[in-house]
């Protein structure tokens, strides 16, 4: 184990999970497949185990899950502990009445009275959120949503979502994109994120937009027709204009359009889709243009296509995933 501390949004994402995995395991419909699952994840790191015990106690004080019988919880030296944890371990300390504990709970900002796990898998999803907030996910895309007393808290946690906020000035509306985060009272707007590449799009009201959850101020704050784009370490998000034939809504329609990108800006997007990334050979291959409409449901077949449309040829790395090369270039002959 090490003192080394984590970024703020892997914290963000590891209570997110286990707050998951508390409900799916007290679920009647819990399936073996699951529960194989969930001990995997929790072997994975010793802050899962340390944030699933942290989630037991917060729901069994909230009356949400039975009172399991239990010993004194070791502490590790990790982190301050989170809202959650204290709370959690306050309750079971002082051994507050379970109503009362809830009650508090959610008066001090510490627990949701809502909590949604919502993935789309090979068709586009719609969801209205508890909150009567509309959310559309792509192809292979997961989220979460919690509603707390001061805010409501979206970790988007792989893929791209298309959001419509109720409004409510007093009841920020966050979503959480690897290390930054947008913040909203009541808008439109798109989020997507591949690896720790994030890029807002707004279509109406207004955004603010941090690279990085653990920096101070609200970040830089969008108008209708503008985009933010953040990857990790970015100490500020890269802001530009987008224009009437912006595509980034394609996928909505169930496309993916590519307007004459060099191969280093298309594969991201490519990428999102594929079972297995692609990757190029070289700078000279990556400088390579492509463009075209392609259906975001038959992008696997793609890669086998790429020759036929550019001058390349297909390698494999030792991953087996996919590379372009670029054709050799032959001298012309005098």
């Amino acid at each position: 184990m090490t003192d080394t501390p984590l970024p703020q949004a892997e914290y963000d994402a590891i209570t997110d999970a286990a707050a998951h995995w508390c409900m799916r395991l007290h679920a009647i419909d819990c399936t073996a497949q699951e529960r194989l699952a969930f001990e995997q994840w929790l072997d994975a790191h010793p802050l899962h185990a340390f944030e699933y015990e942290a989630m037991l106690e917060i729901w069994e004080v909230a009356g949400d899950l039975p009172r399991p019988a239990t010993e004194g919880a070791a502490v590790l030296p990790f982190k301050p502990a989170s809202p959650w944890r204290t709370f959690g371990i306050a309750a079971a300390v002082c051994g507050l009445a379970l109503p009362l504990a809830a009650y508090s709970g959610w008066n001090l900002g510490w627990l949701p009275n809502a909590y949604e796990h919502i993935e789309a898998g090979d068709t586009v999803r719609h969801v209205t959120l508890s909150d009567g907030s509309e959310v559309e996910l792509n192809l292979g895309s997961n989220l979460t949503f919690t509603n707390y007393k001061d805010q409501r808290r979206v970790t988007l946690n792989k893929g791209e979502a298309f959001f419509k906020v109720s409004h409510d000035t007093s009841h920020p509306f966050i979503v959480k994109a690897a290390d930054g985060r947008i913040r909203v009272t009541g808008t439109q707007f798109n989020v997507w994120m591949y690896e720790d590449q994030v890029r807002v799009n707004l279509i109406e009201g207004s955004v603010l937009v941090s690279s990085n959850d653990d920096l101070p101020g609200d970040g830089l704050r969008l108008g209708p027709a503008m985009q933010a784009s953040y990857g990790r370490g970015d100490y500020t998000a890269r802001i530009s204009q987008t224009y009437d034939n912006d595509n980034s809504l394609a996928w909505r329609s169930g496309k993916l359009v590519l307007d004459d990108l060099t191969l280093s800006n298309a594969l991201p997007l490519i990428n999102r889709y594929l079972s297995k990334p692609l990757a190029v050979a070289d700078h000279n291959t990556g400088a390579l243009r492509i463009g075209g409409i392609y259906n975001i449901k038959e992008l696997n077949s793609l890669v086998a296509s790429l020759p036929k449309v550019l001058p390349v040829y297909v390698t494999r790395n030792k991953d087996g995933n996919p590379v372009l090369n670029a054709m050799p270039q032959h001298a012309p002959k005098i």
